[in-house]
């Protein structure tokens, strides 16, 4: 699980803190945001600046470069001319399928092992969300943000996502197409049946486990439970992720094996990027020429590669060694971690304490472009912590 502080006492196979990185950067401390709050927050900043700058019902579906910027084509069939184009349009990207010629957009093999150029990762993935009636119901709930239960093809997250909420998802290994719930991503929300019906079913594939990971599913809404076959891609290393006025940005070119939390992460950082290549170019009061705005994002792309490329192998990493390389842990103290994979898993403790976590951690805070922040995170932390009970506290009541 990942603290809040280290001094939280638990019988846990791995605590890690995640405070001692953002104190030896001197960041804020960093917790687990749910992702359409944050998406509500800068869409109402975004609409201070222009009131109608989001237009819905008209997707991009295709694109042309020309002398003066791109003609970016509609599905509403209109035309519109700018002077750049960001592909942000997640991981089944119409952007990317042209750039890339990937052909039919979500286009999926007969076997379901791949769609749209991405293989099929081994694992489908089930969700949901729940507030409980009070803090004591979930352990922790203030002291931790992020807790993993490992068990043989299998793992269940938790995770406190503000406001009272608890976030949960339940990894799978299978084979894909497997659908019990629906996916709202793809335009669907599961009945209150096919919720009731997973839940169910996840309860049999944990019985033994924690009690908590019951009481969570006991007490999540059926129909709020979804289901997502995951798909990921390799690191694009030798496709630049420009096409002249045209860029891809978060999932449409790196999406990312969920188990670091750093898919809607990356996205932000290459946003700033991107923002930080484009003003490059900018002269107060006139416009950048299409040339000056086709080398900045050149720029963009050379600059965001590499740390993309570790982050997105670290997350795949995590995953399969999750699945594949864990067991019960051998324990002198009772007889059920005998097989070879529980040694193993016994002696992966120490090297993931004291090397594995730090390193990883230390590298992902390690992306810090405003520099030393001073005393202001331990001021942003007390007020984030306030805020946090209080929003908590009203929810239980």
């Amino acid at each position: 699980r990942y603290l809040v502080d280290a001094s939280v006492p638990a019988d846990w196979y791995l605590e890690f803190p995640l405070r001692q990185c953002a104190d030896f950067f001197q960041l804020p401390y960093t917790g687990v945001v749910n992702r359409p709050d944050l998406q509500e927050i800068l869409v109402d900043e975004c609409r201070k600046l222009k009131p109608d700058f989001m237009v819905y019902g008209a997707p991009v579906v295709g694109y042309s470069n020309v002398p003066e910027g791109v003609a970016a084509r509609l599905g509403d069939g209109t035309e519109v001319h700018v002077d750049v184009l960001v592909g942000a349009d997640g991981i089944w990207s119409n952007v990317r399928a042209q750039m890339y010629d990937e052909g039919e957009v979500r286009g999926t093999s007969p076997d379901g092992l791949t769609r749209q150029g991405c293989p099929y990762t081994g694992y489908t993935c089930f969700a949901g969300e729940f507030v409980p009636e009070r803090a004591s119901d979930f352990a922790d709930y203030y002291e931790c943000g992020y807790k993993v239960y490992i068990g043989p093809g299998k793992y269940f997250v938790t995770s406190d996502v503000g406001d009272g909420r608890v976030q949960w998802y339940s990894f799978l290994a299978q084979p894909p197409g497997t659908g019990r719930a629906r996916d709202s991503w793809e335009g669907g929300e599961s009945t209150e049946a096919e919720g009731a019906d997973v839940i169910s079913y996840l309860k049999g594939l944990h019985e033994g486990w924690t009690d908590e990971i019951h009481y969570v599913l006991d007490s999540t809404p059926a129909a709020a439970v979804e289901q997502r076959d995951l798909y990921d891609r390799w690191p694009e290393f030798r496709r630049s992720w420009a096409d002249g006025s045209v860029v891809l940005l978060g999932d449409a070119v790196h999406p990312m094996m969920p188990n670091l939390g750093q898919g809607g992460c990356q996205a932000i950082e290459d946003a700033y990027e991107l923002t930080r290549a484009l003003k490059a170019v900018t002269v107060s009061g006139q416009a950048p020429s299409s040339e000056s705005v086709r080398g900045a994002l050149q720029t963009f792309y050379g600059r965001r590669v590499a740390r993309v490329a570790g982050i997105s192998l670290l997350s795949r990493l995590a995953s399969d060694l999750i699945v594949n390389f864990f067991d019960t842990p051998w324990s002198p103290h009772d007889s059920k971690g005998q097989t070879a994979l529980s040694y193993l898993t016994f002696a992966w403790k120490p090297l993931l304490q004291y090397l594995i976590f730090p390193l990883q951690f230390l590298f992902l805070y390690s992306y810090h472009p405003s520099g030393s922040m001073g005393e202001l995170p331990k001021r942003l932390e007390a007020s984030w912590r306030e805020r946090h009970r209080d929003g908590a506290e009203a929810a239980f009541a």
